[in-house]
């Protein structure tokens, strides 16, 4: 049986077309996130992203059948970086706030903690009061740092550029007590790292300061974007991968009130 030279021809750029099509087709995210704020997000030896906003992003990727990448960005230039295009989302424990709204969009969020306040294990702070006059340890540009300055007008607020910087300072007796995400600094607390303080008390959430949870922030009106990521969280809620991720770092529920 003879086969045309011409019907070949037509036949492979048909195909390569075809292969071109689907290549083309096939949808990538770059998704940013901070590398410096465990459990949340972290970096491996090797300079890898893990924790549970990497897994939580990893497994949105697959239910919206995206291919996805990561990058690690200093918490200060998240937002500019978005801004600027040099990725399409943020997975870093970043709260909805009125404030970063006026910015960026958010999916809804994919989970909801409180703050807190950690002191050295041999402080004479006993509560809240005793924080007046005192120096508190907070990251920059964070909802814990608007916090401090709100409801704690009587102490001196210390900002670091990451969580670490402010962990070394309090455990070397350069700060009086810190403020962050309360699941940060309890297993923080049970670290070796962490064994020169303890949990002070859980504080009650500001929602015009904390926001309403943790979102994944996309570019100012990417709404459709935003609304994909709500859709996977539903659906990784509902068909039992969020709740093996969370079991993963958590012996709790960190997504909150539904």
């Amino acid at each position: 049986m003879r086969i045309s030279i011409r019907f070949l021809a037509a036949a492979s750029i048909t195909a390569l077309s075809l292969f071109a099509g689907n290549a083309m087709a096939e949808e990538k995210l770059v998704i940013a996130s901070e590398g410096a704020y465990p459990p949340f997000n972290s970096l491996t030896t090797d300079g890898k992203l893990e924790g549970f906003d990497i897994d939580i992003a990893k497994a949105l990727c697959t239910e919206m059948k995206v291919t996805c990448t990561f990058v690690s960005n200093d918490w200060d230039g998240l937002i500019p970086g978005l801004q600027a295009k040099k990725f399409d989302a943020i997975v870093a424990s970043m709260s909805i706030t009125p404030e970063r709204l006026q910015k960026v969009d958010f999916s809804k969020k994919y989970y909801n903690t409180p703050p807190a306040i950690a002191v050295p294990k041999d402080s004479k702070i006993k509560s809240l009061d005793d924080l007046k006059g005192k120096i508190i340890g907070a990251q920059s540009a964070t909802t814990h740092a608007n916090y401090a300055e709100k409801h704690m007008p009587g102490s001196e607020l210390k900002l670091y550029p990451t969580a670490d910087e402010y962990k070394l300072d309090i455990a070397n007796g350069r700060v009086d007590a810190v403020i962050d995400d309360i699941v940060v600094l309890t297993q923080w607390t049970k670290s070796d790292a962490g064994a020169c303080c303890k949990i002070l008390t859980k504080l009650p959430v500001d929602v015009a300061i904390n926001g309403e949870g943790a979102g994944i922030a996309v570019r100012k009106g990417e709404t459709a974007l935003a609304d994909r990521f709500s859709k996977a969280i539903a659906a990784i809620r509902a068909n039992g991968t969020y709740k093996k991720i969370n079991e993963k770092y958590f012996t709790f529920d960190v997504y909150g009130d539904e």
